[in-house]
């Protein structure tokens, strides 16, 4: 059994690139190597960056191997599903199926609508279901952005002391791009 780690690393795929990359000019690959390994869980996000970095994959084969074989925890996520990956090396790939491979799409509108209830009770934002409903419609693939429309309605309706309502929303919500508003032009500026 290997010996506890209590650290966890999260990097984005840039980053290891970019380590790896001013670690060899440097001299200092072997540091690289033991700050990627010596942890008890390395989350990895965007792995779709190294695709087509035939070096970056290779490190990366080695420290998931390595990683793997003392037993330790690796998450790795992506924009698109491994096998989906063009010039992701096969080695690599065959690494992911070895674990769970979950194919996380955007939440449904009753997830959606449950999000923003949520968040505007712990904001105490007093959110009518209607505005709810037009929020969750306008917003799909984004949790953050709608969380974010919410926030700027209810901070809008409290510095003007006006109560939420449909047209206030759509009224604040309009100038966002995507959502009907007038584009500006670099002349209107």
């Amino acid at each position: 059994e290997p010996p506890p780690h209590p650290d966890v690393s999260i990097n984005p795929a840039p980053k290891l690139t970019n380590d790896r990359n001013y670690s060899l000019r440097a001299g200092l690959l072997t540091d690289c190597k033991d700050r990627y390994r010596n942890v008890a869980l390395r989350l990895i996000d965007a792995v779709q960056f190294i695709a087509g970095k035939r070096s970056t994959q290779e490190e990366f084969f080695h420290t998931f191997t390595g990683l793997y074989s003392t037993r330790r925890q690796v998450v790795v996520s992506g924009d698109k599903l491994p096998k989906e990956i063009p010039d992701l090396g096969e080695r690599i790939q065959s690494r992911f199926e070895w674990g769970l491979v979950a194919d996380i799409q955007a939440p449904d509108i009753e997830t959606r609508l449950a999000i923003l209830n949520r968040k505007a009770e712990a904001e105490n934002i007093v959110l009518p279901e209607d505005v709810a409903l037009y929020l969750a419609t306008m917003v799909k693939n984004n949790i953050r952005e709608l969380e974010g429309c919410l926030i700027r309605i209810g901070a809008h309706a409290s510095l003007t002391r006006k109560e939420i309502n449909l047209d206030l929303a759509k009224t604040i919500l309009a100038p966002l791009p995507g959502n009907g508003g007038r584009e500006v032009s670099p002349d209107h500026i």
